[in-house]
C-alpha cells in the first residue's frame, strides 16, 4: 500500500495496512544523525548566517534534500514541508547583540542558539486601526519560496502524503501587530482593530494555501496556537467570536481546491474543539496527552469526525527512556487506532534533545503495535 494511501484512509476514518505516521520536522543535529552527513537543514543560528552570507541556495538545498531523504530513512507516510528563503540579496542585518538585530521591518529581534529556529521581537508598536494595511491589497507570492515544496511533490508526490506549512497563520496575528498582550486586551476593548487584522493576514495566509495546493500538495497546515495548558488563552467566546471565522475562511478554500486541512495548535483545547470540528477540520496535530488530552476520550468524541495526528509526547522524546516512549505509542494504538483516524506521531516536532535511542524506539514500537487489524 502507498504511504499516501494510509494517511487518506485515516482521514477517511478506515484502516489501512498499518497506522500511518510522520513528523512536522526534525531538529537538525538529530537529522545528520539518522542520514550521516553535515546539513546547514534546521541548524538554527548557523542556517540563518549561512542565508546571510550568501548560501540561501545551499540552505534550499538541504531542505529539499531532508525533506525527501528522511521520510526515505525512517518509512514516514507523511511528510510536512516549509517554505524556503526567497531568491534574493541578503546581507548581515545590523547586530544590537551577540544574537539580536534590527530585522528588515525596522524592529530589534532575538535569536536564542539554544531553541532551534526561534526569533523573537523584542518590541512591538502602539498602532489603530487605521494603522493597518488594507485588507483587500493586491497579494503576490514568491514562487522561490516554495522550492522545497515544489521539489518534495515532485520527487515524492506519487507516493507520499504531503503536507505544506503555511509561514503565516493569520488567525491569531498578535506578532504581526501590537504583541499578545496588547492583541487580547484589543480584543475585548478594540473588537474592529482585531477583526481587520484577522482579515488582513488570513487573505496573505489563503494567498500561500492557494499557492501550496497549485503546486501539488496534498494538504496544507497552520501553526496559530490558542491555548495554555488551562484552555483558551482569549477565552472560549472570544475565540468563537474573533478567531474562528479565519479557520473557517481558511477551511472553505482548502476544501474548495480538493485538499485536507490539518490544524496544528496545542495546548488544553476541550472547551473550543467541537468549533474546529464543526467548521470542518480534517485532522488535528498538537495533542498533549501530558496536560488532560487524552486520547481514549477524544478518540470516544470524535471518530469518524476528526483524524488524530498523535500519539508521543515531543517532551518524552527528549527526557524519557525508550521503554516510556513505547508504551506511550502502544497506548495511543489501544485508545485510538482501532477504525482508523489516527497518525501517530509525536505531539509538536522531534526538537532538540530528542535522541535517536529514543526516536528509535517510537519507530520500532510503531512497527511493533501499529498493523491491522489491531490485538
Amino acid at each position: 500500500m502507498k504511504q499516501k494511501d494510509r494517511v487518506i484512509a485515516a482521514l477517511k476514518h478506515e484502516e489501512a495496512d498499518r497506522i500511518p505516521t510522520g513528523e512536522n520536522s526534525v531538529d537538525g543535529k538529530l537529522v545528520q544523525e539518522i542520514l550521516g552527513e553535515s546539513l546547514l537543514y534546521n541548524m538554527g543560528w548557523q542556517e540563518l548566517q549561512a542565508v546571510w552570507n550568501g548560501r540561501r541556495d545551499e540552505v534550499v538545498r538541504d531542505t529539499c534534500r531532508v525533506h525527501v531523504e528522511l521520510p526515505r530513512a525512517l518509512e514516514w507516510d507523511y511528510v510536512r514541508v516549509p517554505v524556503v528563503p526567497a531568491a534574493k540579496e541578503y546581507s548581515t542585518p545590523t547586530m544590537t547583540g551577540v544574537s539580536s538585530w534590527i530585522s528588515e521591518q525596522g524592529y530589534e529581534v532575538h535569536f536564542n542558539p539554544d531553541a532551534g529556529n526561534i526569533i523573537t521581537r523584542s518590541e512591538f508598536p502602539e498602532m489603530t486601526v487605521d494603522d493597518l494595511p488594507d485588507p483587500e491589497e493586491e497579494i503576490s507570492i514568491d514562487g522561490s519560496e516554495l522550492e522545497a515544496i515544489r521539489y518534495t511533490v515532485r520527487e515524492l508526490g506519487a507516493s507520499h502524503f504531503i503536507i505544506a506549512r503555511t509561514p503565516l497563520d493569520g488567525t491569531y496575528p498578535w506578532e504581526q501587530t501590537v504583541g499578545m498582550e496588547s492583541f487580547l486586551m484589543k480584543m475585548i476593548t478594540d473588537p474592529e482593530f482585531v477583526e481587520k487584522a484577522v482579515s488582513l493576514y488570513v487573505n496573505r495566509s489563503i494567498a500561500y494555501i492557494r499557492a501550496m495546493l497549485a503546486a501539488g500538495v496534498d494538504a496544507i497546515m497552520t501553526t496559530d496556537d490558542y491555548s495554555d495548558n488551562r484552555g483558551p488563552i482569549m477565552g472560549a467566546d472570544l475565540f468563537r467570536k474573533l478567531v474562528l471565522p479565519g479557520i473557517a475562511r481558511q477551511c472553505e478554500v482548502i476544501h474548495e481546491m480538493g485538499g485536507y486541512f490539518i490544524k496544528h495548535t496545542d495546548g488544553n483545547l476541550w472547551d473550543v474543539l467541537d468549533d474546529l470540528v464543526e467548521i470542518g477540520i480534517d485532522g488535528w496535530h498538537g495533542i498533549q496527552r501530558n496536560i488532560g488530552m487524552d486520547m481514549a476520550k477524544l478518540k470516544k468524541r470524535y471518530g469518524g469526525r476528526l483524524c488524530l495526528f498523535g500519539g508521543v509526547n515531543a517532551e518524552t522524546l527528549i527526557g524519557g527512556s525508550p521503554q516510556t516512549v513505547r508504551e506511550e505509542v502502544r497506548t495511543a494504538v489501544e485508545q485510538a487506532g482501532k477504525g482508523g483516524g489516527l497518525v501517530l506521531t509525536c505531539s509538536n516536532v522531534v526538537a532538540a534533545g530528542a535522541s535517536l535511542e529514543t526516536y528509535r524506539a517510537m519507530r520500532q514500537a510503531i512497527a511493533d503495535y501499529g498493523t491491522y487489524p489491531l490485538g
